[in-house]
C-alpha cells in the first residue's frame, strides 16, 4: 500500500530589496520537494511558473510588482532564423554529453571565470566549492549537467567551454543554470547555442517546451530570451503566446538579468 499524496505546504520569505528593479521590494513564495512524489510536485509547480533551486521550488509573489514573467519556448514548432543556423554551424563541432548531477573541479573552475566576466559581484560570486555541488547534486527530481566540450584530441576530453543545470519535466526541459566561458578570446554566443542545443533535444525528446525562467519586460539584459519564437508567457489566464509588441525594450533600460 502506497502512502497517500500530501499536499505540499508553501512559505512566504520576509521582503527584501529587489536585485532587479532599484526602489522595489522582492518576496518569494516556495515549497520544498522531496519525498517519491518530488518530481510529479515539481512538474505542476513548473507549469504555475515555479522554478527549481536545489530542494525548493519557488517564484515571485511581490505584492506590488508582477515584471518577472514565466517564459518558454515552443520546441515543436521552434525554426531557426538565418543567424541562429549560422551559430549552430558555427558550434556544430562541440561535443556534447548530459551528465549525471555530479559537480567536478572543471566545472565550477568554469562557473568561477563565468561570473567574474559576466555577473562580478552578484550574489552568487561569493560561491566555493561546497556551494557549487549542493547547487548541482542537491536534486530531488530528473536532472543533469550538460557539458559543452571542444574536440577531443588523441582521445582525450576537449576543454570544457559551456555547462548547463538542466531538468527534465514531463512536458520539457528547464534550464536551471547555464554558464560558459565568457573571457574576451572565447567563443561567441555560447549562451545562445546552449538554448538552442537544448530546443533541439527537447524536440528530439518529443517534449514540447523548454523553459528559460523569468523574464523582465523592459530589460535589455533579459532581451536575448525573446529571440526564440514561438514563445509563451504565463499571465492571470495561463499561457499564451508574447506578442511582438511587448519586447520593445527603452534605450535606458537597467535592470539586472534574472536566471
Amino acid at each position: 500500500m502506497t502512502a497517500p499524496f500530501r499536499f505540499p505546504r508553501f512559505f512566504v520569505t520576509t521582503p527584501t530589496p529587489c536585485p532587479y528593479l532599484p526602489g522595489r521590494q522582492e518576496r518569494k513564495v516556495f515549497t520544498e520537494l522531496n519525498g517519491q512524489h518530488a518530481g510529479e510536485l515539481n512538474d505542476a509547480l513548473g507549469r504555475i511558473g515555479f522554478r527549481r533551486s536545489q530542494g525548493v521550488a519557488y517564484r515571485p509573489s511581490c505584492p506590488s510588482c508582477s515584471a518577472c514573467q514565466s517564459v518558454r519556448v515552443v520546441a515543436d514548432r521552434f525554426e531557426t532564423n538565418a543567424t541562429q543556423r549560422k551559430l549552430l554551424r558555427r558550434h556544430g563541432d562541440l561535443e556534447v554529453s548530459a551528465c549525471r548531477p555530479w559537480a567536478t573541479e572543471e566545472q565550477f573552475e568554469l562557473l568561477t571565470q563565468y561570473l567574474a566576466n559576466r555577473h562580478p559581484g552578484g550574489g552568487m560570486a561569493a560561491m566555493d566549492e561546497g556551494d557549487y555541488a549542493d547547487m548541482v547534486e542537491h536534486s530531488p527530481v530528473r536532472s543533469y549537467v550538460v557539458e559543452y566540450r571542444e574536440p577531443s584530441v588523441g582521445g582525450r576530453p576537449g576543454k570544457l567551454v559551456g555547462a548547463c543545470i538542466s531538468d527534465q519535466q514531463a512536458d520539457g526541459l528547464s534550464m536551471i543554470y547555464s554558464f560558459f566561458d565568457a573571457a574576451p578570446d572565447a567563443r561567441q554566443g555560447l549562451g545562445n547555442y546552449i538554448i538552442l542545443d537544448h530546443i533541439m533535444r527537447a524536440r528530439a525528446a518529443r517534449l514540447p517546451y523548454v523553459y528559460l525562467g523569468y523574464w523582465v519586460k523592459g530589460s535589455a539584459r533579459m532581451e536575448y530570451k525573446t529571440r526564440y519564437r514561438p514563445m509563451e508567457v504565463l499571465g492571470r489566464n495561463g499561457w499564451g503566446p508574447l506578442e511582438v509588441d511587448a519586447v520593445a525594450v527603452p534605450a535606458c533600460a537597467r535592470v539586472a538579468a534574472l536566471v
